[in-house]
């Protein structure tokens, strides 16, 4: 024991103070962030409005700041908050902190990131660019980081005044696959291409299933592409969930070809106008307990406090992994 602290403490010396400053949503996980490093300081800013409506902020402690490395850890839960905290993300950096990093768990416009017919407006370019324009601190441009973006080419969206670092979950549900009963069972699906391609090659050594959809008449059938789901505990693998339709037509053609048991795994559990409740446990048998597991990340603060102590869902945090990418 005394050999592991001493290398941890060796470590830290390697690295440097973090200040880290929050959204109000983001305040737990904050705060678990900072209980993975003694080298991670929290620091608050006073969120409050004028009568009209806009925001009166005011950053704590920022003379003390200079020559020192900060961070914000943000959540662009829904437009009316995006601009006070751009106007925090803005004025950080120019209180001549040493280096800046945003945390950006969820990039809430990166499924709208092309278009389909002239009009069409790509909104994942739209944010993008706003935070390409992000002020330079005096270590240079700023650290972006970003968990599981739902196409990687949005990387080329962004400007060179920003640094995005794309991060994924997928270790914390490979983790927790890993302490199941009946480990050796189970098998991950894909509810399209576009999942295979993204996540395939973070979860190799699992048997694979490739679910597609495809027209039939007006209607569009999920079926299975390529695999074989029978007698596995099958995990249904994708970054984000909005409404759940797809996972529940994808569960439901796992389970007519012999899974023996079916959970889900996304990274940003969205869930717009509590769509969860779709797959919460209600009663024994029926649609409603159809999924075993239903794992999310704690990317969205207001779908984590909605679903707390609800079956099927667990939270798998990522505290650790921000941690981790803080570090300078």
């Amino acid at each position: 024991m005394e050999v592991d602290k001493e290398e941890t403490q060796n470590q830290q010396q390697k690295h440097q103070q973090v200040h880290l400053f929050y959204c109000v949503e983001s305040e737990e996980l904050a705060r678990k962030v900072a209980g993975h490093s003694d080298l991670i300081t929290l620091q608050s800013i006073n969120w409050r409005n004028f009568d009209d409506g806009f925001p009166n902020l005011f950053i704590n402690n920022a003379e003390d700041l200079r020559g020192q490395h900060v961070a914000f850890l943000a959540c662009f839960s829904s437009p009316g908050v995006i601009f006070e905290q751009l106007s925090v993300i803005y004025a950080l950096p120019r209180l001549f902190v040493a280096s800046f990093t945003l945390v950006l768990p969820f990039f809430p416009t990166g499924s709208f990131e092309r278009m389909e017919e002239e009009g069409d407006v790509a909104t994942a370019f739209t944010m993008a660019r706003i935070l390409s324009n992000i002020p330079i601190s005096r270590g240079g441009p700023t650290s972006l980081v970003i968990y599981d973006i739902h196409a990687l080419q949005e990387r080329f969206y962004f400007g060179d005044q920003v640094l995005p670092l794309f991060v994924t979950g997928i270790p914390l549900l490979k983790q927790r696959l890993l302490q199941l009963p009946e480990s050796d069972k189970i098998a991950v699906a894909f509810p399209d291409d576009g999942a295979w391609k993204r996540f395939h090659k973070l979860l190799d050594h699992f048997p694979m299933v490739v679910c597609v959809k495809v027209r039939e008449g007006d209607d569009r059938i999920v079926r299975i592409k390529e695999g074989n789901p029978a007698g596995c505990h099958v995990v249904i693998v994708d970054d984000l969930v909005q409404s759940g339709g797809t996972l529940i037509e994808c569960q439901k053609v796992l389970a007519a070809h012999g899974a023996a048991k079916v959970s889900a795994y996304v990274t940003h559990g969205v869930f717009p106008k509590r769509s969860w409740e779709r797959f919460a446990h209600k009663n024994e048998g029926g649609m409603e307990n159809a999924f075993a597991y239903f794992w999310i990340t704690d990317s969205c603060p207001h779908t984590v406090k909605a679903i707390s102590n609800k079956r099927p869902f667990e939270v798998l945090s990522l505290a650790g992994s921000i941690a981790d990418a803080l570090l300078i």
